[in-house]
């Protein structure tokens, strides 16, 4: 992991006292402070943007060499709240974010900070424009501290038979889950990944360890949901065009999109608003699918009494319960002991909240005794396993989207882009093993270069159409649809898959702590600690208001989330 010393003396904070020489105690302390919080202490002067940075900062030096949060920290951040400063004194707020500390994923580009998707051939890059949620963030007043870790290339590197690890890649190595941040003592894991996946390929390691207020991920399906689950955070992944992707590495156009991940409700939805743009970007032709609310404010839909009278189902069929798909006969899915008692104890509450509980609420496409209609039986293509001509059962259009959109996005950085194309990134890999390029292979590029953008493209556009199918039309909508659902409530990132498939959206919400115990155990005498673990509100398109509606309302009926003990 690089050091961060150079980056903290550039920024002004010097190394022995960010390391632990103790100075007078702050008029307000960042740990676990919210957005309003800090707000309201900015407009009372308890505090400064400045302070903020500050202490940010000593926290960022003190523990990110255990945790590996970041990857990069802003050389400029106190200039910028110094200016930030300025402007509040002078009367001058630009919004709710006036001032306050973020962080993006390190695929989303900055110009002020390198853009490296945590691969070594963009090591040091720093991309000739910003993405447009960038601009709309400083715009908003917020100050971009910091780039989290991710795991490579959004997790579209390696896949079977050596798959990559979560929250891993070549320029910082692997990150660890501020819950139990100590390495995996199993022989078969000695590669020095984490006991406690932080999940991937968003890391919300520095936003639970109050390294900044909160971040910026992505999900093409899962990256968002996942890290928020595993780090006791809320998720919001929105529908895909809300947010503009315009600037982001991508994986595929059909799912990819950014999100908020955030240590409250209101702060992810304080974030959210600013991350979408008041119109649609006409770099991306997505953003036309949803109009924002009024004044991008997510805020009026924090309602505690959002979940009265509000209609859940509960899909039983595998994300709760095993279920055996046509023709197999070992049955897939269902949950733990811990993680089903922690469902119980939710749906309880949901309806001491006055939600009406539609329980079972399989999805259609889950449940069809047709091999041809079933989800289960048909995952994505990647890895080496499946190539061209073994790829008939699964979609390629990860795969076929990985190459369409990142030779897209290499040709939108003109003659500074590092490699040209897929194929020239592979071959840099290549050449540059030893230097650890492809600690885990490249067999998802690999599947991804050998697919033909013309000779492909039906059987590209076939099963993108059967993937909104299974997903959308005969999976979410149709339930939601037959049973007059508000939300469908899956047992923490479980429904990431099957809501990424049609672009819709799902909010996360920290609900309590269950067992980490992997079917391979842990050795004897290896006290593995309780990981976090939520639940997730999913809807059709452009639903994200009543979502939050559901996730606040959840939110504060439970107050279950506590900040973890590793980084105090």
């Amino acid at each position: 992991m690089r050091s961060l010393v150079v980056l903290l003396v550039v920024a002004g904070i010097p190394v022995q006292a960010a390391r632990g020489q103790r100075r007078e105690a702050s008029r307000f302390n960042v740990v676990e402070a919210t957005i309003p919080r800090m707000q309201e202490a900015l407009a009372k002067k308890r505090v400064t943007s400045r302070e903020l940075v500050q202490q940010y900062l000593q926290r960022i030096a003190a523990y990110n060499d255990k945790l590996h949060a970041t990857i990069a920290v802003s050389a400029g951040a106190l200039q910028e709240a110094d200016q930030l400063d300025s402007e509040r004194a002078k009367g001058k707020i630009r919004g709710p974010l006036h001032g306050i500390p973020i962080a993006l994923k390190d695929n989303i580009h900055t110009t002020h900070m390198p853009t490296t998707g945590g691969a070594l051939a963009f090591l040091g890059y720093v991309p000739p424009y910003e993405a447009t949620l960038t601009k709309n963030l400083r715009e908003g007043g917020a100050i971009i501290l910091a780039k989290t870790g991710m795991t490579e290339l959004a997790n579209w590197i390696a896949g079977a038979p050596t798959p990559m690890p979560g929250n891993y890649n070549a320029v910082g190595g692997f990150g660890f889950n501020p819950y139990d941040p100590r390495r995996d003592p199993r022989e078969k894991y000695e590669d020095g990944r984490p006991a406690l996946n932080p999940g991937g390929s968003s890391s919300g390691i520095g936003t639970a360890a109050n390294f900044w207020a909160a971040n910026a991920g992505t999900e093409t399906s899962g990256s968002i949901l996942s890290p928020s689950n595993q780090n006791m955070l809320v998720g919001v992944k929105p529908t895909v065009g809300r947010i503009s992707r315009y600037g982001i590495i991508p994986i595929t156009a059909d799912q990819d999109t950014a999100g908020p991940m955030a240590k409250s409700v209101a702060d992810a939805a304080i974030l959210f608003g600013v991350l979408e743009s008041a119109k649609p970007d006409p770099n991306d032709p997505a953003t036309n699918r949803c109009p924002p609310p009024a004044g991008r404010d997510y805020t009026k839909f924090l309602k505690k009494d959002g979940l009265k009278g509000a209609r859940i189902g509960i899909p039983r069929a595998f994300y709760y319960d095993a279920a055996t798909p046509p023709g197999e006969k070992e049955a897939r899915g269902g949950l733990e002991e811990g993680e089903a008692k922690a469902m119980a104890e939710a749906i309880a509450v949901l309806k001491e909240q006055g939600a009406v509980i539609i329980d079972p609420a399989d999805i259609p496409s889950v449940i069809d005794r047709d091999a041809g209609n079933n989800l289960l039986l048909w995952n994505t293509c990647g890895g080496s396993a499946k190539r061209k001509g073994m790829d008939s059962d699964c979609s390629v259009v990860f795969k076929y989207g990985m190459k369409r959109d990142f030779n897209r996005w290499l040709a939108s950085l003109g003659p500074s882009a590092p490699v040209k194309s897929l194929t020239e990134l592979r071959q840099w890999n290549l050449a540059h093993a030893k230097a650890g390029t492809i600690r885990y292979g490249q067999s998802n590029l690999d599947a991804s270069d050998e697919m033909e953008l013309e000779a492909d493209r039906g059987r590209y556009e076939a099963d993108r159409a059967k993937d909104v199918r299974l997903g959308g039309t005969h999976g979410i909508d149709e339930v939601m649809n037959t049973r007059r659902l508000d939300a469908i409530l899956f047992p923490a990132a479980s429904g990431a898959s099957i809501a990424a498939k049609p672009g819709y959206p799902t909010v996360i919400v920290p609900f309590g702590m269950v067992p980490n115990a992997p079917k391979e155990p842990f050795p004897v005498g290896f006290n593995a600690s309780l990981r976090p673990f939520g639940i997730s509100f999913t809807g059709m398109a452009c639903s994200e208001p009543r979502l939050i509606e559901l996730g606040y309302a959840f939110e504060q009926a439970t107050k279950r989330r506590v900040p973890p003990p590793s980084a105090p």
